[in-house]
């Protein structure tokens, strides 16, 4: 299960595994909560490795969000497959997140 932290050239990239799900939680969390420094103010959750999350995963994308909207910090989601950008319209995600 890893979870991964990239910096790219206009934000900070949190890279989750194939599999994002409650066994997430806590690797998630830890990276999340270990960047002490943010480019540009903006997170990218990449989902380029991840074909399948369930519903403990958009609950982690919701606590990063809250996490680092009180730091003024902008969370956005990208290279999702279309089958997760198909859960995020679902569950309204695209109302709460900026997603390429």
């Amino acid at each position: 299960m890893a979870i991964t932290i990239e910096t790219q050239d206009e934000h900070e990239a949190i890279i989750p595994d194939e599999r994002f799900d409650f066994e997430s939680v806590g690797p998630f969390r830890s990276c999340y909560e270990s960047l002490t420094t943010v480019k540009n103010n903006t997170v990218a959750v990449d989902f380029r490795n991840t074909r399948y999350i369930d519903s403990s995963a958009l609950g982690m994308l919701i606590n990063a969000k809250t996490y680092f909207s009180d730091k003024g910090i902008k969370v956005k989601l990208i290279n999702a497959n279309d089958q997760i950008k198909k859960i995020f319209s679902i569950s309204r995600f695209d109302k709460k997140f900026e997603i390429l």
